[in-house]
This record gives structure tokens, C-alpha cells and sequence, in this order.
């Protein structure tokens, strides 16, 4: 039975799915668990890395500054904030996703989307991501790229490729829970994960 930290994860999708699988699975994000485990630690998942885990997955680490899509804010905030305040979450970004990449955990995959350059050179001990998967792939009528960054863990093989794709995440409408619904993870990808390398 391994022990998995499944890092900024919420909703408890990729924990659900090694706890499935019969693994000591603990999720740990700095909002409470959506649906109320008791195997949800609410807090920074940087404090616990040296906790004696065997995976660590991050669901989804902040990436509102280091991908593609979000490149442009760097030069022309939005309104009421700064370039300066740009470029400073853009290094705790970098700075935390290479905290994940570089944890002492014997396996580790991190998820993020399509990273810029800025992103990549500010990143200690950046590689090119081992692979991009889509929710289609895994059984999701939708498309959305994710890249996952592997450290002794084989690529993901896709377990059910379905057709009718609709980019959905990306055409959600705005609002205040917008980002909290395009970070939830996909299960059939959650699933692949623990089937797959658990």
C-alpha cells in the first residue's frame, strides 16, 4: 500500500481514486475539501513533503501566471493591479511548482498547462514535460491540454478515446467560481492515475 499526497486538490478526485485503489491517499490545499473528507489536510502541502510519501501528484498547482493564456497580463495587468505584482506571483508560481518538481518523494507528477518561457526560466531544475494528455482520451467528451511532468512514473495510456469534443472548460461562462470549476480535475484521468501507476 503506498502513501500518496495528492497536493492542491480540493475536490478529492485523484485522492478518491487511490483511496479506491486501495492506497493510504491524503489530499492537502489551502481550501477545505469540498466534499468533507477526513483524509483532507487543510493547509500549505509544502510543510508536508518530508512526510515520508511515496507519490506525490499535484492535481493542480496555481498556473494563472506561468501558462500561455495568462502570458499576456505580465506586460498589461489587468486593471487595478500592477506589472510589478505580475512579475512577483509569476516567481511564487515558478517558485512553487519547482518546489513540487524537486520534492523528496521517490515519484512525482505535477499537472499545469502549456507554460510560457518566463515561466520555464524561472523554474530550478526545469525539463520539458514528459507528456500532454486531454480529457477525450480518458473517457470526456471535452478538450483541455494538460501537461504532466513526470519523475519516475511511466506516460499515462489513454484508457477510453471518445468522440464529440467541446472545449467547455474554456468557454465556461465568467463569474466568481469560474477558476475554483476550471481547476477541478478530470476522474477518467484521475482514474488512469491510480490504475495505471498505483
Amino acid at each position: 500500500m503506498a502513501r500518496v499526497l495528492v497536493a492542491c486538490e480540493f475536490s478529492g478526485t485523484v485522492r478518491n481514486a487511490f483511496l479506491a485503489r486501495g492506497h493510504d491517499a491524503w489530499s492537502c490545499d489551502l481550501l477545505p475539501s469540498d466534499d468533507g473528507s477526513n483524509r483532507h489536510i487543510q493547509g500549505d502541502a509544502r510543510a508536508i513533503l518530508g512526510d515520508g510519501w511515496d507519490y506525490l501528484i499535484v492535481a493542480h498547482p496555481p498556473c494563472t501566471r506561468l501558462c500561455n493564456s495568462g502570458v499576456r497580463w505580465l506586460n498589461a495587468p489587468p486593471p487595478g493591479r500592477t506589472r510589478q505584482e505580475m512579475w512577483a506571483e509569476l516567481d511564487e508560481g515558478a517558485d512553487l511548482f519547482a518546489t513540487f518538481w524537486n520534492a523528496p518523494i521517490p515519484r512525482v507528477c505535477v499537472e499545469n498547462p502549456v507554460m510560457h518561457r518566463h515561466a520555464k526560466e524561472r523554474i530550478a531544475g526545469y525539463q520539458p514535460p514528459a507528456q500532454s494528455v486531454q480529457p477525450y482520451q480518458f473517457g470526456h467528451p471535452e478538450t483541455k491540454r494538460t501537461c504532466l511532468w513526470l519523475r519516475n512514473l511511466a506516460p499515462l495510456v489513454p484508457t477510453d478515446v471518445v468522440a464529440g469534443r467541446e472545449a467547455r472548460v474554456h468557454r465556461m461562462s465568467p463569474g466568481p467560481n469560474r477558476w475554483k470549476e476550471r481547476s477541478r480535475f478530470f476522474t477518467g484521468i484521475a482514474q488512469a492515475m491510480a490504475e495505471q501507476w498505483g
